[in-house]
């Protein structure tokens, strides 16, 4: 059996403990068992990392597109050799099973390995001039080292897709990977330190996360944030991002409507809904959460999500036949169970599960609400767990108007038969991203991100790189 290692920040090109000795523990969410332990930097520790930083940019600013991309498809092909090793560490540490660990860390390797061809052809302009004689062009330059934030529900996958932007633009970038899974991230690191990226280029932190993006963000090193997390600290960190005239690319909170029309094909939706639903334990930022179904299926479709939903294998991620592993953090039990009685108390009705599976571990059972009024706080707060609320629609402007109702604009899904209703869909519903008929999200190649209080910015497709860019205008008189 492999063993789960301690972990240390990686600066300057080395591994290392921090200054003064704090750790901090790393509990597996199946067992409740201590596993390790990781590097607790203070401000200390960030000042050696943001002097490697500024070192590395000056170094990798000037190495030529076409060797940083080399250097990062060395990497995603160590990340793919490596990849049954790391997925077992991301299962102890994260919960989910260890196929869509390995699935998480396979796509991030697609991720390197689009970002260092995109950004090989991050072509400037030549812009015809008014005057015999003079030349006028843009080019591209790295706006310079980059601080990230990500969370603990896809600890690789938050990560390769701003390091792999700030990479391949010739940023130089600090990591604060998360505390409750810190060993995948820096496999991730590691893969890259083994590509030969130079010192400098890459720094891995961990510590009290308010701590450290209270210091790094306001530091004339840093000149962009890139964050992934909840609403109200999204705002908090772009504030102060903004304070400082730092660029920030935020990917927040969500509340995904699915919309499900009377000619869509009941059976499909089903089963895409919920292997969606339930996937990561509900633990998505992108999951679907309220699902708006049209009153002819509506009973249909409510039966055939039940079964599904109860067919589900719960258990820990490191065994075969499990489906859904356990939450990733044992403060999540009681949200799930206040939102569950909250829902029911203001009439909603729960259909299945519900309840916290056994004493050991955060499993809890895959839970499916009817009927749930708008009153309901499940029905305005993202549950991020395994939780579905199922409610009735009757016209399209029912469902519309339910769907852009809340302040978050991430992810939607639809099914239906009709073209002219997908086409409706695609002008009037207020997210970042629409699937219709299939989940076909979070492809290196697409874009990701939300609106309105979901963030702004992409992390994915060709807009992605451009906020790791300036664009300098150079004319010159012959």
């Amino acid at each position: 059996m492999q063993t789960y290692p301690d972990v240390k920040l990686f600066i300057n090109g080395e591994w290392r403990d921090a200054i003064g000795g704090e750790t901090i523990e790393v509990t597996d969410p199946a067992t409740d068992e201590v596993i390790g332990k990781i590097a607790h930097a203070r401000k200390a520790d960030l000042d050696l990392a943001l002097q490697a930083a500024d070192k590395g940019f000056k170094i990798w600013r000037d190495t030529a597109p076409f060797d940083r991309s080399k250097i990062m498809r060395k990497a995603a092909d160590i990340l793919r050799e490596r990849a049954d090793a790391i997925a077992f560490l991301m299962t102890r540490e994260q919960g989910k099973p260890l196929a869509q660990s390995k699935m998480e860390i396979m796509g991030a390797a697609d991720t390197i390995d689009w970002f260092a061809e995109e950004a090989r052809r991050t072509y400037g302009q030549i812009i015809p001039a008014r005057f015999s004689g003079v030349a006028q062009m843009t080019i591209k330059q790295p706006v310079g080292p980059v601080a990230a934030f990500t969370p603990w529900n896809f600890p690789i996958n938050q990560i390769v897709r701003k390091l792999s932007a700030a990479v391949a633009t010739g940023c130089s970038i600090i990591v604060k990977a998360p505390e409750e899974t810190p060993a995948s991230p820096a496999e991730l690191i590691r893969a890259f330190a083994d590509a030969g990226i130079p010192a400098g280029v890459i720094g891995l932190v961990y510590g009290i996360p308010a701590e450290v993006s209270e210091y790094l963000i306001p530091h004339p090193v840093i000149r962009k944030i890139s964050f992934t997390g909840s609403t109200p600290v999204g705002k908090h960190l772009a504030a102060l991002a903004g304070k400082h005239m730092k660029r920030a690319t935020m990917e927040l909170g969500g509340h995904a409507p699915v919309m499900v029309f009377n000619d869509a094909d009941l059976d499909k939706a089903i089963e895409i809904s919920a292997m969606s639903k339930f996937r990561n334990a509900g633990q998505v930022c992108v999951s679907p959460t309220r699902f708006l179904v049209q009153d002819g299926i509506a009973d249909k479709f409510l039966d055939g999500f039940v079964k599904a939903a109860e067919a589900i294998k719960v258990g820990n991620g490191l065994e075969a036949d499990t489906v859904m592993g356990p939450l990733a953090n044992e403060r999540r039990i009681p949200a799930m169970e206040a939102l569950i009685q909250d829902a029911v108390s203001n009439g909603g009705e729960l259909k299945t599960g519900g309840k916290r599976i056994g004493n050991k571990g955060n499993f809890f059972e895959p839970t499916v609400l009817a009927n749930v009024p708008t009153t309901a706080k499940i029905m305005n707060d993202e549950p991020f767990g395994p939780i579905a609320i199922i409610n009735r629609f009757s016209t399209y402007e029912d469902a519309i108007t339910e769907a852009n109702r809340l302040p978050f604009g991430l992810a939607s899904y639809a099914f239906t038969g009709s073209v002219k209703t997908a086409h409706a869909l695609g002008r009037e519903v207020e997210a970042g991203m629409l699937t219709i008929n299939h989940n076909g999200l979070a492809l290196p190649e697409v874009p990701f991100g939300g609106m309105k209080d979901s963030g702004y910015g992409t992390e994915g497709g060709s807009e992605a790189v451009a906020a790791y860019l300036e664009t300098k205008y150079v004319t010159q008189m012959n």
